[in-house]
């Protein structure tokens, strides 16, 4: 009795794996390839007067350790205006700013987008207050949108 209900809750813990509700990090298939994809990405953060902080290339940094790794781009930016009210509601949400978005390819040489649902950081950060939330859904469909557009041909 006890081996079989240790199996049924490794089983209902590997069943959970793939729940994609709620999940911290989004993905968003795109149609371009990744060098068109974070360009396209980057003329948008120029066009909406965002800043741009870094463009982090993992991909080029294990090259230079003589090791392989498939396209792996981070592209960090952000509205000042509204990291700088995010930090105000918690200073802790410093960790999580500037935005960040991740490209990467499978070895299909298919290209997705990814970033950190927004929603998360009021668990992670502890943010109850009515403003901020409502500044943080925003922000996810801000983001959800933007990585949507960057993901068109």
């Amino acid at each position: 009795m006890r081996n079989l209900i240790v199996a049924a809750l490794i089983l209902f813990a590997l069943a959970g794996c793939e729940n994609k509700k709620g999940a911290f990090i989004e993905e968003v298939p795109s149609q371009n390839k990744a060098p068109a994809a974070i360009a396209k990405l980057k003329k948008i953060i120029k066009e909406r007067g965002l800043t741009h902080f870094a463009t982090i290339d993992h991909s080029e940094n294990a090259k230079s350790l003589n090791m392989a790794l498939k396209q792996n781009t981070v592209v960090e930016f952000e509205n000042p205006l509204t990291a700088t009210v995010l930090m105000q509601c918690n200073p802790s949400m410093g960790m999580d700013l500037p935005l960040k978005m991740l490209f990467t390819t499978t070895y299909e040489g298919e290209t997705t987008i990814s970033y950190t649902n927004p929603e998360y950081w009021s668990l992670k950060h502890n943010i109850k207050d009515k403003n901020c939330l409502k500044l943080i859904n925003e922000l996810t469909k801000g983001m959800r949108d933007l990585a949507e557009e960057v993901a068109k041909k």
